[in-house]
C-alpha cells in the first residue's frame, strides 16, 4: 500500500510564544523527524501541510516568522508543501489531487494542534476514502484549551480516533 507522510502545522508560531507552546514540544518534532528519516528510508512522500491566514496582519500570513514551518523539522527539496486557510487540509487546497496523482493509498498523520486541524484532516480523509490511516503517539501536539488540558486532549482524541477514523501506533516504527 503506498504511504504519505502528513505532517500539519508544525509551524513557529507554537515555538515563539510561551502561551502558544504544544505540550512537550521538542519531544514531538524529535518525534516527527524520526517518522520523516523513517518515511525517507522508505521512499514515502512527506507532505508538511502550512496554515496561512488570508489576512496579510496576522501572524500566520504567508513569510512572517510566525508562518514558517519549525526550524528544527528536518525538511527537503523533495517534501511536497501545501498551503491552507481553513482546519481541514484538503478543503481549497491541491492535496487530494497530489494523493490521487501519486496513488497514495494509506496517510500516516502527525503535526498541530490536536482537537484542531489535525482532527478535522483526519475526519476528512476517511470520508474521502482513506480508510486505513496510521498515527504515532507522540507525533502530534495541542496546548491547553478553556476546558481541557493538552495531555487530556491528545489522550482523547487517540481514544476517539483509535480503530474508527485511523489506528493509533505506540512505537513510532514505519
Amino acid at each position: 500500500m503506498k504511504q504519505a507522510l502528513i505532517v500539519i502545522d508544525m509551524q513557529e508560531i507554537f515555538f515563539n510564544y510561551p502561551q502558544n507552546h504544544l505540550l512537550h514540544n521538542e519531544l514531538v518534532v524529535s518525534n516527527i523527524n524520526e517518522l520523516i528519516k523513517q518515511a525517507r528510508d522508505k521512499q514515502i512522500q512527506v507532505i508538511f501541510i502550512q496554515h496561512t491566514s488570508q489576512d496579510e496582519q496576522h501572524l500566520m500570513s504567508e513569510g512572517k516568522e510566525d508562518w514558517k514551518l519549525h526550524k528544527n523539522l528536518h525538511v527537503s527539496s523533495n517534501d511536497k508543501i501545501i498551503q491552507k486557510s481553513k482546519f481541514d487540509s484538503f478543503y481549497q487546497t491541491e492535496l487530494l489531487d497530489y494523493l490521487k496523482a501519486n496513488e497514495i493509498e494509506q496517510l500516516i498523520f502527525a503535526g498541530a494542534q490536536t482537537e484542531f486541524c489535525l482532527d478535522t484532516t483526519i475526519r476528512a480523509a476517511l470520508s474521502l476514502g482513506y480508510q486505513h490511516n496510521l498515527l504515532y503517539k507522540g507525533t502530534h501536539s495541542t496546548i491547553n484549551g478553556a476546558a481541557l488540558q493538552a495531555g487530556d486532549i491528545i489522550h482523547h482524541h487517540e481514544a476517539t480516533w483509535n480503530n474508527r477514523f485511523l489506528t493509533v501506533m505506540d512505537e513510532i516504527k514505519l
